[in-house]
């Protein structure tokens, strides 16, 4: 977005005025416990200076950034809670948000900033990533399977058939409290503090309207929508995303990851479904495993991340020389109808669990045009026979309907599905 663009936008047009924030005061701190406390300052790289030419990405277009868009080096997501009852409100509070992210990822503080105000009102801005760049942030908002619930938004007729409830997969130990959720907020940037602001910020607006269900906050991509970049490792050591849908391959992205209008829900055209899941790694119990064991179970080599019997890591693999049930083998294409994801995971380490263990794993991010093409036969067939699920256990998940861009200064998150 050009900074014509974001004059256009700012606080004398859309974004939420001083005096209506005066209601909303110390919502951020409910931000503390879903930003994990001082982790994110700890991992703030040195990033200095002002928004400027290649550091924003551009807000507006017929497709939201941040699923093609190339992966940043750190993540904090959100899933919100809509506690009003009130579809006007919900629809102000979309408008509001879409008015600040146009600011944020700009580089710039919403409304009049984050300090110089009136004394007696909380400031427009929180302030933490005041002097701070763009540093590529996207922001990616989706609407789960509760604004659609029957007498809730007046939603239930528009609710699209891939919007599906994912159904219990063998293996899953899901925690309520880290799954589900109305809204989602999916914040990637090169800084983690400016990830982190631009979470705590719209938290800070929902105030009244939205509560924090659930946060992850992530680091070191695991996957890339940019191949000929180099291939991010996981937390097991393996290269992760070598196949990954590439954010320039137009053809693989119309037919695996954007939605259509003929899909049956003509307001999600331009947009995709995401998969959120959080898995946890026996991080303590794969150290010991032999070396040859892991090359087995993720039918690659971990040097190189060549397939089994292969000299590179993008030689297609050769499915019969890898074990029955190789990671690889058993989620590539050729074994499940052709279905291929848009991944943009990222590792997590969230300290330990009482025992002395790290809780430690990877929050897997996948966007796809359809659930039960996509994700849903492949988790079946992995949950299943997967040598790799004695050393995970998926603790966290949600799917989510990621509506299509927003155009131009007039329009807004969600306008195609409450128009």
């Amino acid at each position: 977005m050009g900074d014509a663009d974001a004059r256009a936008d700012g606080p004398g047009r859309t974004a939420p005025s001083r005096r209506a924030l005066l209601g909303w005061g110390g919502a951020g701190l409910a931000l503390g416990a879903a930003a994990a406390g001082g982790t994110a300052v700890a991992l703030r790289g040195d990033v200095a200076g002002t928004a400027g030419a290649g550091t924003a990405v551009p807000f507006h277009g017929p497709h939201q950034a941040g699923i093609a868009t190339p992966v940043q080096d750190r993540l904090h997501f959100a899933a919100f809670d809509v506690t009003t009852k009130d579809r006007a409100e919900l629809v102000a509070l979309l408008k509001e948000w879409t008015a600040a992210a146009r600011l944020m990822t700009a580089g710039r503080p919403v409304g009049e900033g984050g300090f110089g105000g009136l004394p007696e009102a909380p400031p427009d801005d929180t302030g933490e990533a005041l002097g701070l760049a763009a540093s590529r942030l996207t922001l990616t908002v989706g609407f789960g399977p509760g604004l659609f619930a029957k007498d809730r938004f007046g939603l239930a007729g528009r609710r699209p058939d891939a919007l599906v409830d994912l159904e219990p997969f063998p293996g899953d130990n899901l925690d309520r409290a880290r799954s589900g959720g109305d809204l989602c907020v999916q914040a990637c940037a090169d800084d983690p503090q400016v990830a982190v602001h631009a979470i705590r910020q719209l938290a800070r607006i929902g105030f009244g309207r939205t509560a924090v269900r659930w946060s992850q906050l992530g680091f070191g991509k695991t996957s890339s929508t940019t191949p000929e970049a180099q291939t991010p490792r996981n937390m097991m050591g393996f290269k992760d995303g070598t196949r990954n849908i590439a954010g320039t391959d137009t053809a693989a992205l119309g037919r695996h990851v954007w939605a259509a209008a003929r899909d049956g829900s003509p307001w999600m055209a331009g947009g995709s479904y995401l998969v959120a899941r959080r898995i946890r790694m026996n991080i303590e119990t794969w150290d010991r495993t032999s070396l040859q064991e892991q090359e087995d179970i993720f039918g690659r080599d971990k040097g190189e991340g060549a397939p089994v019997g292969r000299s590179n890591e993008h030689d297609e693999p050769f499915l019969p020389a890898m074990k029955p049930d190789a990671h690889v083998r058993l989620a590539h294409p050729d074994s499940n109808g052709g279905a291929r994801l848009l991944r943009r995971g990222y590792s997590f380490t969230d300290g330990t669990d009482g025992l002395g263990r790290l809780d430690a794993g990877l929050f897997f991010l996948a966007y796809q045009r359809d659930p039960r093409t996509g994700f849903i036969p492949v988790q079946r067939r992995l949950a299943r026979q997967d040598g790799l699920n004695e050393y995970i256990q998926h603790v966290g998940s949600a799917v989510f309907a990621v509506p299509p861009g927003v155009r131009d200064a007039s329009d807004w998150w969600g306008r195609t599905l409450f128009s």
